[in-house]
C-alpha cells in the first residue's frame, strides 16, 4: 500500500471512530462516579476539545478494571473554554478531592490543559505524571487559518502554546504517544525532554483505543 492510500485510509479510520463514540457519549447515561472506586494510584482523565468524558470510556474501563479510581470533571463540558481555565478546574478538583500521586490520562487538548496543571498549577506535588495521546505541544500551523477561536487557541504563536513551551521541567513526567501521521497536527506531538512514543499507525482519535496507551498508562 502506497503512503498516500494509507493516509486515507487512517482518515477514514479515524473519523468512523469519532462518529461511532460521539454517537455513543450521547446515548449513554453512564454516570462518572461508577469508575471512582479502586486501590492502585488514582487517574484523572482529560479528553479534547468537544470531546465529553464518555469518548474515552474504553479508556476508563480498562484503567479501572485494573484497579485505579478514574476521575473525570463533568465541569469541562466540551473542553472549549481557553488551556488555563480548564487547568484550574482540573488543579481544583484534584485538590478538593485530596487527590495524590496523581496521573493524568489526556488526549489532545487534555495534554496542554494536563501539562498546564503540572507546570503552574500543583504547588503541592500532587500530580505524578501524565499520558498525553496526540497533544499539539507545539501547536498546529492549520489553527491560525481555522474560523472558531477555541481552534485558533492551538496556533504556534498562541500565548499559553509559547508559554507552556518555556515550561520544560515538568517534560520529565510526561509519557506523549502520537502516530506517524496526524491530520490534524503536522508538527506532530514529539515533547523534548519526555518518553515518547511514535507508534506505527495515523489517526488523531483511533489511537486512544491502541493498547499501547493502555501499557503505558498502566
Amino acid at each position: 500500500m502506497t503512503r498516500a492510500a494509507r493516509i486515507a485510509a487512517w482518515w477514514l479510520l479515524d473519523y468512523a471512530y469519532v462518529l461511532y463514540w460521539q454517537c455513543r457519549a450521547l446515548a449513554d447515561r453512564r454516570r462518572p462516579e461508577a469508575y471512582s472506586s479502586g486501590t492502585l494510584r488514582p487517574i484523572v482523565v482529560i479528553p479534547g476539545i468537544w470531546e465529553t468524558w464518555q469518548f474515552m470510556r474504553p479508556l476508563v474501563e480498562k484503567l479501572h478494571d485494573a484497579g485505579h479510581p478514574v476521575f473525570v470533571l463533568a465541569s469541562l463540558g466540551r473542553n472549549t473554554r481557553p488551556v488555563p481555565e480548564s487547568a484550574a478546574d482540573v488543579a481544583d478538583f484534584i485538590a478538593q478531592q485530596n487527590l495524590r500521586d496523581v496521573q493524568l490520562v489526556t488526549h489532545s487538548k487534555g495534554g496542554l490543559i494536563g501539562k498546564y496543571a503540572m507546570a503552574l498549577l500543583d504547588p503541592d506535588a500532587r500530580i505524578a505524571s501524565m499520558i498525553a495521546v496526540c497533544s499539539p505541544f507545539a501547536g498546529s500551523r492549520y489553527a491560525p487559518f481555522l474560523p472558531l477561536r477555541s481552534l485558533r487557541a492551538f496556533s504556534p504563536k498562541n500565548a499559553t502554546t509559547i508559554q507552556l513551551g518555556r515550561n520544560s521541567d515538568v517534560n520529565a513526567r510526561i509519557t506523549s504517544i502520537y502516530g506517524e501521521f496526524d491530520p490534524h497536527i503536522p508538527e506532530g506531538s514529539e515533547l523534548p525532554g519526555a518518553r515518547n512514543i511514535r507508534l506505527a499507525t495515523g489517526g488523531h482519535f483511533r489511537i486512544l483505543s491502541r493498547a499501547e496507551v493502555v501499557e503505558a498508562a498502566l
